[in-house]
């Protein structure tokens, strides 16, 4: 177990931004419109004006002070070190004709999420309670790792939303089983629309909230140890003082877009973010 569980921490080591090995990919690949989360709007495959010639952000420090908090909440599960360094070998977006950029941007976004189900695949292989699936969960993390170390060209052409739906199937089941532990009623809040609700204090545990829209949700103080958040919209949702103890498929830019507080216990596989509350 304890091997396991170190493999565990390695791989989704991995699965992290290390905008060392990047060249600022998602400062140029991906659009953004000017709101209140940036400052300014931007067309894809354009560099953010804050992008130095070092591929770093000029105002990394001051994001949010800047108004972009848009970056702060953004993580591309490691697609920007793996993109550019072993899908393009280290050649870098400004090195070439512009044929070679615009392949570069398109994968990008392809590997982002084939990384993300990755991170989901890996921490549904330390969940004791799937070991029913962990032999799926293995032939389809291995087929995902496949899928990333293609050639650009057979990137730009994946079919990544049938992909996606066939290892759907997978997290689907390793959620029940994870669940199925849990005293009392389950609640089912699949796809919820829970925009600002009032959920101060609820017992949440083992719920499910799969892609539920939690936006602006007060959930101070509640319970979801063992809750099932994948997909789920944590963004301005209050989370001081609540307990996320063993809660699975949460991700680092899902806890990045919410508030939260010292006292929010959280999983092992997230860190708590600078801009929470003392």
């Amino acid at each position: 177990m304890l091997n396991a569980m170190r493999d565990h921490e390695a791989a989704q080591a991995e699965l992290r931004g290390d905008c060392q090995r990047c060249f600022g990919l998602c400062c140029v690949a991906l659009p953004f419109a000017a709101s209140a989360d940036f400052a300014v709007g931007k067309d894809a495959g354009t560099p953010c004006r804050n992008l130095q010639d070092d591929h770093r952000c000029g105002i990394h420090a001051r994001l949010r002070q800047t108004g972009f908090t848009g970056c702060t909440v953004y993580d591309c599960f490691g697609a920007g070190q793996q993109v550019s360094q072993v899908t393009f070998g280290g050649r870098d977006w400004r090195s070439g004709p512009p044929e070679h950029a615009r392949r570069m941007f398109d994968v990008f976004p392809v590997v982002r999420q084939l990384h993300e189900l990755l991170w989901y695949l890996t921490e549904a292989l330390a969940l004791p309670a799937a070991r029913p699936v962990h032999a799926d969960l293995r032939k389809a993390l291995e087929k995902t790792e496949e899928l990333t170390g293609r050639t650009a060209e057979e990137l730009a052409g994946l079919d990544v939303a049938a992909h996606r739906q066939d290892v759907n199937v997978l997290l689907l089941r390793t959620s029940e089983l994870a669940r199925a532990g849990t005293k009392g009623r389950r609640k089912d809040r699949r796809g919820a629309d829970l925009v600002g609700a009032r959920l101060g204090g609820a017992d949440l545990r083992g719920a499910n909230l799969r892609g539920a829209c939690l936006i602006a949700a007060d959930l101070t103080g509640a319970d979801l140890r063992g809750a099932d958040l994948i997909g789920a919209d944590l963004r301005d949702t209050d989370l001081t003082g609540a307990d996320l103890t063993g809660a699975f498929f949460l991700t680092q830019p899902q806890l990045n877009a919410a508030r939260g507080s010292a006292a929010t216990r959280l999983p092992e596989s997230v860190t708590r973010p600078g801009h929470w509350a003392a």
